[in-house]
C-alpha cells in the first residue's frame, strides 16, 4: 500500500483530513476524563479527592507509554518516507516489545510506592484506602496501556486517522457507559464503587487494544510486523528512545506540577486537592482538541521529512502551527 499521498496531497486539504478524525478523539478523551470524574463524585468527597491524588501516577503511565510511542512513531515514518520499509517494520515490532517491558516495569514500580505516594498528600485513611484500591485495578492495565498507545502510533504512522478515531473513541464510550453500571450496580451489574471506575477505564483500554489489532489483521496495512531475532536493529532502538525520553519528559511534566500543588494544597485543605484535579480535567478541553492537530502532523511531517521534501515540511508546520491556534482561540472563547 503506498503513502505517496503524503507528499503530492496538497497541503491544507491533507492536513485537515489527517488531524480531523484526531481531533474528534480528543474531544470524546476529554469528555471521558470529565464523565469519569463526574459518577466518582457521587460516590464521596473522599472518592474524588483520591482520584485527583492518583492522576500524576496514572498520567506518568500515559507519559511513558505515549511518549516512546511517539519516538517509534517518528522512526516508522521517516522510513517510510525513505523508502525503507524493512527498517519501518523492525522499528514497529521492537517498539511494541519495548512498550510492553515499560509497562510491566510501570505495574510493578507504582503497585509498591502508591501506599507512600499517597501518604505525601494526606493522613486521611479513607482517601489513602480509596486511592489504593482505585489505582491497583488502574495500574493493573498499564501493559495494555502501553500496547494500545504502540498500535495507536503504528497507525497514525501510516496515516490510518478514521481507523485510530474508531479505536480510541470505542475505548472512550466504552469508558462511560460502563463507569455509572459498575460503581452503582446497575441492573446485573455488581456495586464496586471506587473500584467499578477503576475497571470501565481498564475494561475501555482493553477494547482499543482489541480493535486495533483486530484491524491490523484483517486490514492492508504499509507497516508489518517483523518478529524475527535477526531483525532486531539497535540503531533503531536509539533512535525512538532519543525521541521518545524528551517527548516522555514533556508529557510527565504536569504529572510533576500537579503533585507539587498537591502537597501545597493538602496543607491547607483536601477540599483545594480535589478542586484542582477537577479544574485540570476540565481545562483538557482547550489542549486535547488542539493535541489532535499534532497527531494528524506527525505523520505528514516525518514522512516528507524521509523523503527530503523539506520544503513541504516548513508548509505543513506553518498550517498546522495556524490549525492549532484557531482551536485553541475556539476553546478559550467558549470556556470565557
Amino acid at each position: 500500500m503506498q503513502q505517496t499521498f503524503m507528499k503530492t496531497r496538497p497541503v491544507l486539504p491533507l492536513v485537515l483530513s489527517m488531524s480531523f478524525p484526531m481531533v474528534l478523539s480528543m474531544m470524546v478523551a476529554s469528555l471521558y476524563n470529565i464523565v469519569d470524574s463526574y459518577y466518582v463524585a457521587q460516590i464521596s468527597e473522599d472518592a474524588m479527592t483520591a482520584l485527583s491524588l492518583v492522576f500524576p501516577i496514572q498520567n506518568l503511565i500515559n507519559a511513558v507509554t505515549i511518549g516512546f510511542s511517539i519516538g517509534a512513531n517518528a522512526v516508522i515514518y521517516y522510513h517510510l518516507g525513505a523508502q525503507e520499509h524493512q527498517k519501518a517494520n523492525a522499528a514497529a515490532a521492537q517498539s511494541i516489545i519495548c512498550n510492553i517491558i515499560h509497562g510491566i516495569v510501570l505495574t510493578i514500580g507504582c503497585i509498591l510506592v502508591i501506599p507512600f505516594f499517597l501518604r505525601l498528600f494526606t493522613t486521611d485513611e479513607q482517601v489513602i484506602d480509596l486511592g489504593v484500591r482505585y489505582s491497583r485495578i488502574a495500574v493493573a492495565f498499564a501493559v495494555i496501556v502501553a500496547l494500545s498507545m504502540s498500535m495507536e502510533k503504528i497507525s497514525q504512522a501510516v496515516g490510518k486517522m478514521l481507523m485510530t478515531m474508531v479505536c480510541m473513541m470505542s475505548g472512550c464510550v466504552a469508558n462511560i457507559v460502563l463507569d455509572p453500571l459498575l460503581i452503582f450496580g446497575w441492573g446485573p451489574f455488581p456495586e464496586m464503587g471506587i473500584e467499578g471506575a477503576a475497571f470501565a477505564t481498564g475494561i475501555g483500554q482493553t477494547l482499543s487494544l482489541v480493535l486495533y489489532v483486530l484491524c491490523y489483521g484483517i486490514g492492508k496495512f504499509p507497516v508489518r510486523l517483523s518478529w524475527k531475532a535477526s531483525a532486531w536493529d539497535w540503531n533503531l532502538t536509539k533512535k525512538m528512545y532519543s525521541i521518545g525520553i524528551p517527548a516522555t519528559l514533556n508529557l510527565a511534566l504536569p504529572s510533576l506540577l500537579i503533585s507539587c500543588l498537591n502537597i501545597i494544597l493538602s496543607a491547607y485543605s483536601q477540599v483545594y486537592v480535589l478542586v484542582l484535579g477537577v479544574y485540570y480535567k476540565l481545562q483538557t478541553f482547550l489542549y486535547l482538541p488542539a493535541n489532535g492537530i499534532v497527531q494528524g502532523m506527525r505523520p505528514i511531517i516525518g514522512y516528507n521529512f524521509g523523503a527530503r521534501e523539506y520544503g513541504r515540511v516548513q508548509k505543513i508546520y506553518r498550517v498546522s502551527l495556524v490549525l492549532s491556534a484557531c482551536i485553541m482561540a475556539v476553546g478559550t472563547a467558549l470556556c470565557c
